[in-house]
């Protein structure tokens, strides 16, 4: 009877769960009879006085009477029946108890732990285990041969039959008894749900699997299925459309074929659908809607991967859910919900949306075919129809946009041999020409959506005193024309020049442009500035993209980078918030079209120094947003303008890298870097941040402070690790330097040294002295290590990495030190600086070291005597001075004496 041990601990676990449920229900229902008898008696005593004692007797033969009612109880208390026997009271002689007196109703005790077992989970999972039952009990049979295919649905009838019986007869017997219904695990509501879902399963078994009805037999008897789980969920309350719309979605699954018929599955679930979406609109149960459009959409997927997708059944899917939520969900169109006037309600517009996500799927999946494109057109057409009657559908137009968007961009990436070239065909001509039928309709949508989607959106300005909603259509009518655009460009075009798009992209920013002057003429209305000012930035975007199609690759950077420019300029004129927040996007944008290609045009580039490819690609969106950062300025300081401001140091600082780099590789930019590069890199990044430091004293910016500092210190990374090790040509390199005097020596160690001493002084008295000291440090490294090559250069020509050291230029190199020492000593004694005479010290305290370190014991002859007498002779020299002269001005007179009297 059993096929193994497991179904035997299953049958005992489900035993035992009844006698459970049984023997809780009982116990529940007795403790109940008593708190009621209890708290009315309780009630009754308080309210009127106790009669005067008599024996037993005379009280037994009294006749009964009904004693005052007590106040509500909760809803389990209130539905108790009344206690059998009441005793007859009086009414006191002298006053009644007002209402005044009443005493307040006391909270139902909270549930046990075995009061929910008994009365809630068991019954849950005694509801959920009939209907598996009866599903697993049709699979069995199905495996195993065991009953022909009209004994199975006749079974299966039969069981969904006693389901429903048992559910009425126990709503019934509840009522007469007066029994008081579970206010969670509704016993009722659980059959019914069970049974109606047996009655889905079978209904469908025996149309799908055995042809047992045709389809309008079908249809009709699972619209009667639908419509009595409506109606009982009506009397039966959450608990039974919950479970009823879960079996009904699932049952296709436990009861399946090996051929699946989709228009019979999408039939079915049509049924359902309207089934859900009515009972949702006439109890106003949002989850509920919410649920049955995700079950919906889950069921688009089944299917979509093969290479043999049905795309009638699938597209008669998205549109029959999207007809349905738009009648029966929707608030305010048709037969939804109502709503307050410029609402936008959430589960209105995701319910269309999700419905747009599915006819989505449904294009990409079926490599655009023209059943798919159609029904894609109508679902986003149907969606601009009823967000224009219904406000509370706007948000829906977001999903609108976005997946027309996608289906575009996707078939502007697909590799098919088909694809257009402009000028057309497939090489370079004049003039667009459709080779297949999926260009042409793809050009006719694109034609329909961009009309539909502007022309709506234009209109749809001053209809709602809500202003989101006519700044919802005002980005849709924007977006969606210039994304499509964009996507054709790509696909068509290939992202050529083209003449005819820079054309259409013209039309474009001149009907934005006319769509801006319109609404800046009405009356003010709600949201209408930020309105007008999408269509004014519609324009600029438009003519931004009529420079890219009319130009080469690179001027996409210098568009969107001007693009940022017109936007702050028109927030200057329209102070509006989301117009600061667009000019950021854009430069934002920019900067990560640069991190893709920081060539901006490939290999284009151009060998010209400094006037190539560079200067404009990186030159005009430094511009810009320098330009673009003054007129955010005007308006306060605030995320956007630090992006737009960020934005400007980083090209600024990019063209001049960029350009150098250029410069010292003659073009090929991908070639290892040079003494040259780095030398100009440094230079650069030090001017620059002095700049900063002094811009940054009249904007108080933080973007210009911390550009500043970074400067600073990519300029001393490149110093120490670029031009001290990687690139020093005494160490590792074997770079010819050139010349004695004019060479690379100039340019990679002395210019440094001097923008270092430079900005040190910049810095001092607005940053720590310990920043300052720092970038003086490195000037005196610089301006030693320049000392050091130039006689390196002076004894072994422009190539310094070879040759040994001879004890001529050991000796050349302590007085050249020394003589450095000594100028810095005589220019902090004539100017009065104490870090020259400190930096003065050091070299000096560094010459010593060598001395006796070094040219002592690799100095001979006459040599390392010169060596030592030179070092005396200065230190002496040195020790006059500071006695001289420095101690002489420090060192205040004697004070005179006082004459005696």
């Amino acid at each position: 009877m059993f096929d193994g041990p497991f179904d035997v601990f299953a049958l005992i676990i489900a035993i035992i769960a009844v006698l459970i449920a049984i023997k809780a229900s009982s116990q529940a229902a007795e403790l109940r009879r008593r708190l009621a008898s209890l708290e009315e008696m309780f009630y009754a005593q308080r309210q009127v006085q106790p009669p005067p004692l008599m024996p037993a007797q005379v009280q037994a033969e009294a006749p009964a009477t009904t004693a005052a009612e007590p106040p509500p109880l909760a809803p389990e208390a209130e539905a108790a029946p009344p206690p059998l026997v009441t005793e007859e009271v009086s009414p006191p002689p002298l006053a009644a108890s007002t209402e005044s007196d009443a005493p307040p109703p006391v909270p139902a005790p909270a549930p046990g732990f075995e009061e929910r077992l008994g009365t809630r989970w068991v019954v849950w999972i005694g509801g959920l285990a009939l209907a598996l039952g009866g599903f697993f009990m049709v699979r069995y049979s199905i495996e195993a041969g065991l009953v022909g295919p009209g004994v199975r649905v006749f079974l299966g009838g039969l069981f969904a039959a006693a389901l429903l019986g048992a559910g009425e007869w126990s709503r019934r017997k509840e009522t007469i008894s007066n029994i008081a219904a579970l206010p969670i695990a509704n016993i009722p509501a659980i059959l019914t749900a069970a049974g109606t879902a047996v009655a889905f399963a079978t209904i469908y078994a025996a149309y799908a699997l055995y042809g047992f009805l045709v389809p309008a037999t079908a249809f009709v008897l699972l619209g009667l299925v639908a419509l009595g789980t409506l109606a009982a969920a009506l009397l039966h309350g959450p608990a039974l459309a919950g479970l009823g719309v879960v079996g009904a979605f699932v049952t296709p699954i436990l009861v399946s074929s090996g051929k699946p018929d989709y228009w019979a599955l999408y039939i079915y679930l049509a049924i359902v659908t309207a089934a859900s979406f009515g009972l949702a609109r006439i109890r106003l149960w949002r989850w509920l809607a919410v649920t049955t459009i995700a079950f919906a959409v889950l069921w688009i997927f089944p299917g979509l991967d093969t290479s043999d997708l049905q795309v009638a059944p699938h597209a008669f899917h998205a549109i029959a859910g999207f007809v349905l939520a738009a009648l029966l969900v929707v608030c305010g169109f048709m037969f939804g919900p109502t709503i307050e006037d410029g609402e936008i309600e959430p589960v209105s517009s995701s319910s269309l949306g999700a419905y747009l996500f599915g006819a989505m799927l449904i294009v990409l999946s079926s490599a655009h075919a023209d059943l798919a494109l159609i029904a894609f057109t109508l679902l986003v057409g149907g969606t601009l129809f009823v967000a224009w009657r219904a406000p509370a559908a706007t948000g829906a137009l977001g999903a609108a946009a976005a997946t027309v968007f996608i289906v575009f961009a996707e078939w502007a990436v697909r590799a098919n041999p088909d694809m257009l070239v402009l000028p057309g065909g497939p090489m370079p001509g004049v003039g667009p020409v459709a080779t297949d039928s999926s260009v042409t309709l793809h050009l006719v949508m694109a034609a329909i959506f961009a009309a539909g989607f502007g022309i709506a959106g234009f209109l749809a300005q001053g209809r709602s005193n809500s202003a989101v909603i006519p700044v919802v259509w005002s980005a849709a009518a924007v977006a969606t024309p210039i994304a499509i655009l964009v996507a054709l460009y790509a696909r068509i075009a290939h992202l050529d020049r083209s003449i005819p798009f820079a054309i259409l992209a013209v039309l474009l920013a001149a009907a934005f442009g006319a769509a801006t002057e319109a609404l800046a003429r009405r009356e003010d209305r709600p949201g209408a500035a930020t309105s007008v000012a999408l269509f004014a930035t519609g324009t600029l975007g438009a003519l931004a993209l009529a420079l890219t199609f009319a130009l080469e690759k690179g001027w996409l950077t210098i568009a969107l980078a001007l693009m940022s420019l017109g936007t702050a300029w028109i927030s200057l004129q329209r102070p509006i918030p989301v117009l600061r927040r667009l000019a950021a996007i854009f430069a934002a944008i920019v900067t990560a079209r640069i991190g893709y290609d920081p060539r901006i045009v490939g290999d284009a580039v151009g060998t010209t120094p400094i006037f190539n490819w560079l200067l404009w690609g990186y030159g005009l969106p430094a511009a810009s947003f320098w330009g673009a950062s003054i007129f955010l300025r005007r308006r306060g300081d605030d995320p956007p303008l630090r992006i737009v401001e960020a934005a400007a140091i980083l090209f600024t600082a990019l063209l001049a890298f960029m350009e150098i780099r250029h410069l010292a590789t003659g073009g090929r930019m991908t070639s290892p870097p040079s003494l040259l590069e780095f030398g100009l890199q440094v230079c650069v990044a030090l001017a620059m941040a002095i700049g900063l430091e002094r811009l940054r004293l009249r904007s108080h910016s933080i973007v210009h402070n911390v550009g500043a500092v970074v400067l600073t210190a990519i300029a001393g990374l490149i110093s120490v690790f670029g031009l001290l090790i990687l690139e020093n040509p005494w160490l590792l390199s074997s770079v010819d330097v050139g010349g004695l005097v004019f060479n690379l020596l100039l340019l990679g160690y002395a210019l440094p040294a001097v923008l270092m001493l430079l900005l040190s002084y910049a810095v001092a008295g607005h940053r720590p002295v310990a920043y300052a000291n720092t970038i003086a440090g490195g000037a005196l490294v610089f301006a030693l290590t320049y000392l050091t090559l130039e006689i390196r250069r002076f004894y072994h020509g422009p190539v310094l990495l070879y040759g040994a050291t001879m004890g001529a230029e050991q000796y050349t190199y302590s007085i050249g030190w020394l003589a450095f020492g000594v100028v810095l000593l005589g220019v902090g004694i004539l100017v009065n600086s104490e870090r020259a005479r400190l930096a003065s010290a050091a070299v000096i305290a560094l010459t010593i070291l060598k001395a006796f370190v070094i040219d002592m014991s690799t100095l001979t002859g006459v040599y390392r005597a010169l060596s030592f007498m030179c070092l005396g002779i200065v230190l002496v020299a040195i020790g006059w001075l500071y006695q001289r002269i420095l101690f002489r001005r420090q060192v205040a007179p004697p004070p005179a004496p006082q004459a005696s009297t």
